[in-house]
């Protein structure tokens, strides 16, 4: 595929790190029967390390309490081993492009729903729901707080250093992720859903 390119391929286990830091991917594919360290624990380790990149997990068998794990393991999907090229290619893209396609596994599943809603009433609002289950990664959660203290992009570009269109591309992936029309919907949404809070500096 020509859109497509494979910077890396490691072993599951103290390999990956190392060359995800030297090469950091838009995506990384993981298997969940991986031998020396559990896929889901190594998707924890690197949306913790480097939550801009999207985790694709990949079971010989989908079970519903992999897909909860997996929705806990922020991961962006979850597929079988054995799809398609085409299936594979399409998953990518979309998350490379932001997309949760986990996301419509668990609405076509009401348990595992309820499991996810269930856990939302017993977790603080704040950071532990962003941790837990969030669309965006965490410079677009930086420049969400911005927008909601009332800052313009050029005075959040003027904040973290980087340009204003830089920050006008954050916007309109936030925009999209939180099927938002515009910014204060945004900031409502993302309060709604506990991913930021206006009581922060």
């Amino acid at each position: 595929m020509p859109d497509i390119e494979v910077c890396g391929e490691a072993s599951v286990g103290k390999e990956v790190l190392p060359t995800i830091d030297i090469s950091p991917p838009d995506v990384v594919l993981i298997d969940i029967d991986a031998p020396s360290l559990s896929g889901l624990e190594l998707a924890r380790i690197i949306k913790g390390r480097l939550p801009s990149i999207a985790t694709v997990i990949l079971t010989p068998k989908p079970d519903d309490e992999q897909l909860f794990q997996s929705i806990k393991a922020r991961a962006a999907a979850y597929i079988p081993r054995d799809v398609t090229a085409e299936e594979l290619t399409s998953t990518i893209r979309k998350v490379a492009a932001g997309e949760h396609p986990i996301n419509e596994n668990m609405t076509a599943n009401p348990r595992v729903a309820e499991k996810v809603l269930d856990n939302f009433q017993e977790l603080t609002w704040g950071e532990q729901v962003e941790t837990f289950l969030s669309p965006l990664t965490h410079r677009e959660t930086e420049i969400l707080n911005y927008i909601a203290q009332g800052y313009l992009n050029k005075q959040i570009a003027a904040e973290l250093h980087i340009s204003e269109q830089t920050i006008k591309n954050h916007v309109t992936s936030i925009l999209r992720k939180l099927d938002a029309n515009a910014r204060t919907q945004a900031v409502i949404i993302a309060i709604k859903r506990g991913l930021i809070s206006l009581s922060e500096d």
